[in-house]
This record gives structure tokens, C-alpha cells and sequence, in this order.
């Protein structure tokens, strides 16, 4: 090695990161595709690599993808008795509510689950107009990297989404748009009953948890899918695939198309599956 090598200063940070990048991908696609080798050749973990997926995906997705729907809220009526509101607080166990005047369609505030101490502090003086918070409106078709820079901005944690008509069409909350980043987050609103496990969207089209059982799978749409390889739907998925699949990906199963909506890189969370007209399993 010569005198004037030896003394050769090291590459700074931004030098050895410009060498890293100088093979840039020109779109998204190029970099999904490095960030999958990255983690085939062991430099990125699962995890490492749903959240970058997840960041990336996100800009794509809208509310109306992770919402829930207006049939399956909580809400609380703004003439509930304090003790029914408790009652209701209990058996649902959320931190905010929705409250509504004559329907769903008329959301007046949101309460949040601590405001009602000031009930059990001085129950004679409670109003519950007088706790509410002023409720957000979102459109069903906002991005959702938009919304979740107006929750931080607004320091806002939930959002009652409406449809083009004006009428309400469900409730987001940041939790439901956090775990399109991060994978699944245990939260409030989460489905927790085997009876939500298939949620419809349309006459065609139904929001379906992977953790569904072939089973009752079968037993819902008429399908014969074998459950002698995989137990729910998301291993049958992963069984076509032979591989995990990304959010977004398709499949055309015994008459209905398989469109994954959240995954990390262990396992599927949630899928669409909708009706194409074709016969067979």
C-alpha cells in the first residue's frame, strides 16, 4: 500500500451512502423488488420488511379499505341515560364513541370513555352535550397517508368516515391505519367475534379475515375447498401462492377472486374475496 493510500481519509456518511444508492431504482417497483432480495439474502428481517412495504402500500389505500363499516359501530344515542352509556361502555369496552341524534346518519360528537367521570363525580350536574368533541368527517376516497398526517397534525384518533352521497358510511381510526404500516395491531375496533370474521360489502363483495376456518368458509359461499392442507383461508392462500403474498395480490379461486388488503412477511391478515361468476373449486 503507497504513503498517499494509507493516508486516504475514510468515505464519509454521505459518500457511503451515495456508493449504496448509485444502483437507485428508477420506481416503486424497483425498490419493492430490492427490499425483497435485501430480505432474501438475510440483510432485512419480516418485520423490517412489512413496514416498508406497509409505507410504501399505504399512499395507495383509501379509507373506504380499512374503515368500519357503519353496520358495525358503536355507538351511543345523545338521549341514553348515563347508566346506559355505562352499560354500553362495559360490554364494548372502547375509549371513544360516536354519538348520534335521530340516526346514523346525524353524528353530533365523540365521547371519549374518561369524560364520563365527571358523571360519577357529580352525577346531578352531568351533560352529556356538554363532554362531547367536535367529530371529523372524512371522505371514504381520502389517502390514507393523508389522513394519518391529519391525525398527528390534529392530534385526532378517530374519524367517522361519509360517502359521496354525505351520509355516514362507517368510523377510521389511526390504529386501523397504523397497522396497514406496522401489520396487525390488537385494537378496539378490531372483529373479535367468529360471526364478523366475513363482512359484506356488496352483493358480491365481502371483507374477509384470514383467520376464517375453511369450514365455515364453505358452509357461507358453497364452495368445496379442502381444509386437509391448510385450516382457514389465508393458508389456502398462501398454499396457491406457495409463498406468502403481498397486499394487493390476486387470486381466482373456485369462483371468487382473492384480493389481499393487509400482510406482513409471516402471514395474511385480511382479504376481499369477490364474486367473478365462474364455477368450480
Amino acid at each position: 500500500m503507497s504513503e498517499a493510500e494509507s493516508i486516504r481519509p475514510k468515505p464519509s456518511f454521505f459518500e457511503r451512502l451515495s456508493t449504496m444508492l448509485s444502483g437507485a431504482p428508477e420506481d416503486r417497483d424497483d425498490l419493492l423488488d430490492m427490499l425483497r432480495d435485501a430480505h432474501e439474502r438475510k440483510l432485512l428481517d419480516a418485520d423490517a420488511l412489512s413496514i416498508f412495504e406497509g409505507a410504501l402500500e399505504v399512499a395507495d389505500m383509501t379509507v373506504s379499505d380499512v374503515m368500519v363499516p357503519r353496520s358495525q359501530m358503536d355507538v351511543i344515542e345523545l338521549d341514553d341515560a348515563p347508566a346506559e352509556i355505562i352499560a354500553e361502555m362495559v360490554e364494548t369496552r372502547h375509549s371513544r364513541y360516536p354519538v348520534i341524534g335521530e340516526s346514523r346518519d346525524e353524528v353530533v360528537g365523540i365521547l371519549l370513555a374518561k369524560d364520563l367521570l365527571a358523571y360519577l363525580v357529580n352525577a346531578d350536574a352531568f351533560s352529556l352535550k356538554a363532554v362531547l368533541r367536535a367529530p371529523v368527517f372524512v371522505p371514504e376516497t381520502k389517502r390514507l397517508n393523508v389522513l394519518l398526517r391529519e391525525f398527528r397534525s390534529q392530534r385526532n384518533h378517530m374519524a367517522i368516515v361519509i360517502d359521496e352521497h354525505g351520509s355516514v358510511a362507517g368510523v377510521v381510526t389511526i390504529e386501523d391505519v397504523l397497522e396497514q404500516i406496522v401489520g396487525e395491531i390488537i385494537d378496539e375496533y378490531d372483529y373479535d367475534e367468529e360471526a364478523d370474521n366475513i363482512i359484506a360489502e356488496s352483493a358480491t363483495k365481502w371483507r374477509v379475515k384470514a383467520s376464517t376456518e375453511i369450514e365455515a368458509f364453505n358452509e357461507k359461499f358453497g364452495t368445496e375447498f379442502s381444509d386437509d392442507e391448510a385450516d382457514t383461508v389465508g393458508g389456502l392462500l398462501m398454499q396457491e401462492f406457495a409463498r406468502v403474498p403481498h397486499r394487493g395480490e390476486s387470486i381466482t379461486l373456485g369462483g371468487f377472486k382473492f384480493t389481499v388488503l393487509r400482510a406482513d412477511g409471516r402471514r395474511v391478515w385480511l382479504m376481499t374475496v369477490e364474486r367473478t361468476g365462474a364455477s368450480g373449486a
